[in-house]
């Protein structure tokens, strides 16, 4: 296996404070960091200047010397249901200079004065530019490593990228993103994998992914109250209904159709193929009445609804995946209360005491769930991490990037294990969360999407 990742779509740690401190857990205080924290900025601005002139210093001398006009400050035409406004013509030049700067330095190509020159003639014509493939493949890999939530970036370098940029219409996308799903998922062997679709420009929003990520299950709301399936896709699972989706069996894992906006044009339902989603059914390896509980889960994590932000270019559609990490699935997605609360249930028949919290009767039945999810996904021959290793590999790559000059950040909330955290060597140390770019963002409007946003 070439590439390893994970991608978080909830905290680790999600109720638990920051340490204060080099002392917190007893271990030393590290360098400084910096990264950009995925989900915080509201948009896809440019970066923050970083000299009075807003553009990197360049080991090449001045680069503002590229000459013509800069557009007028326009922003893609809104959606239907909402769309981040861009930066306007100065940010945008401003963002562009940064990140080809960025790249011509880290990629040895020497003064990036002529590309800034033809960029900004670009942005003088259109209003925006178009990168090449090289500069989107790194773009997307760098984002990666900015990633300050991501536990699993040491093989940021190594993400294949299949660039997608002349598709815009909602059945094209979700062509392209089963196809991503068989691309990613190579009979369990998972491959590092993003799809960049159009982008944004003036006048013309790029396409959007109405689902957080392409392979979620149903929550269907009963008439108790109570949802069948994952209550985080309840309001999903409706606006799925309403837009025409006739439901599945109705178990409590029945894959959701994508919900995809195309450009110019109201979100469609499209189901996935049986033959893009392989999931994986849940066994333990000492309980044989482990299998009646019916669990399972799917092989790709590929996050659908985050915007990959390269100098200041929104591309709204650009789903991307690693491979899990065990304790996603079985501390989070089917243990958390907000979710499938499976704890209760396990401990039940663990034939455990759960009268009391005393008794650990959740912490036993964590660590249970958590070897099923393991066990099973290595019997079944998909790639999956545990917690130990990833935490190993993550401070290799503090190690293998501070060898390079670049300072690292993460988000400790995040990057620390959901189960037993300071049994591992990412609890034992702070971090620094800085906004770097470029970056994967969640945009706000795309969050509430996720969420089955009312139509307007």
């Amino acid at each position: 296996m070439q590439t390893t990742t994970t991608s978080q779509t909830e905290p680790a740690t999600r109720d638990r404070a920051r340490p204060a401190g080099p002392d917190a857990h007893g271990g030393s205080a590290p360098s400084a960091h910096a990264a950009h924290d995925a989900t915080a900025p509201p948009g896809c601005p440019a970066a923050p200047p970083r000299n009075p002139t807003g553009l990197l210093p360049s080991p090449y001398g001045p680069v503002s010397s590229a000459s013509g006009p800069l557009p007028s400050n326009s922003a893609p035409a809104p959606s239907a249901y909402g769309s981040v406004p861009a930066p306007g013509p100065h940010a945008l030049f401003q963002a562009a200079v940064e990140f080809l700067t960025l790249h011509h330095v880290e990629r040895r190509l020497g003064d990036p004065a002529r590309r800034i020159a033809a960029v900004r003639a670009e942005m003088a014509d259109t209003g925006t530019y178009r990168h090449t493939t090289e500069e989107l493949v790194f773009g997307a890999r760098v984002a990666w490593r900015n990633a300050n939530r991501c536990i699993g970036r040491l093989y940021w370098h190594s993400l294949h990228v299949r660039d997608r940029r002349d598709v815009q219409g909602a059945q094209d996308v979700a062509d392209g993103a089963a196809d991503h799903l068989r691309e990613a998922t190579r009979d369990g062997r998972i491959r590092a994998l993003i799809t960049v679709f159009a982008p944004d420009a003036p006048g013309r929003p790029g396409p959007r992914i109405w689902n957080e990520q392409l392979v979620r299950y149903a929550g269907y709301t009963r008439l108790d109250g109570g949802v069948t399936g994952d209550p985080r896709n309840a309001g999903l699972t409706a606006l799925a209904r309403r837009l025409g989706w006739p439901g599945g069996p109705g178990t409590a894992f029945d894959v959701l159709p994508l919900v995809i906006e195309g450009t110019d044009d109201k979100p469609r339902w499209f189901a996935l193929p049986d033959d893009a989603v392989l999931e994986v059914e849940l066994a333990h390896p000492e309980h044989d009445w482990w299998r009646t509980l019916g669990l399972r889960w799917h092989a790709v994590p590929a996050l659908a609804n985050m915007c990959l932000e390269i100098g200041g270019i929104c591309y709204p559609a650009a789903p991307f995946n690693g491979w899990y990490m065990g304790t996603e699935i079985g501390a989070r997605n089917l243990a958390d209360t907000d979710r499938y609360d499976l704890l209760p249930r396990i401990a039940d028949r663990l034939g455990l005491d759960t009268r009391t919290d005393r008794s650990l009767w959740k912490d036993r039945a964590l660590v249970e769930l958590n070897r099923s999810v393991l066990h099973s996904f290595d019997l079944a021959g998909v790639t999956v991490t545990d917690h130990h290793t990833e935490s190993r590999r993550f401070l290799t790559h503090l190690e293998q990037e501070e060898r390079r000059g670049r300072r690292v950040g993460a988000d400790w909330s995040w990057i620390v294990p959901p189960i037993s955290g300071s049994a591992t060597p990412v609890f034992h140390r702070t971090y620094e969360t800085v906004e770097r770019r470029p970056a994967y963002v969640h945009h706000p409007e795309a969050l509430e999407r996720a969420e089955g946003a009312p139509l307007v």
